[in-house]
C-alpha cells in the first residue's frame, strides 16, 4: 500500500473519530433539533468523512 493511501486512511479515521466525539459531546435535546438519533451518530460521521 503507498504511503498517500495509508495517510489518507489515517486522516479518514482520524475525521470520523472526532465528529463522533463531538457529536457525542451534544445533549440530546440539541441532537433532536438537528434530527440526528444517537445511535445514528457513527453512520453519519462515516458518511461525512466520505
Amino acid at each position: 500500500m503507498p504511503f498517500h493511501e495509508l495517510i489518507a486512511r489515517y486522516r479518514r479515521w482520524k475525521s470520523i473519530h472526532e465528529t463522533i466525539a463531538a457529536l457525542e459531546r451534544l445533549p440530546t435535546g440539541e441532537l433532536d433539533d438537528l434530527g440526528i438519533a444517537r445511535w445514528r451518530i457513527p453512520e453519519l460521521a462515516r458518511r461525512h468523512a466520505a
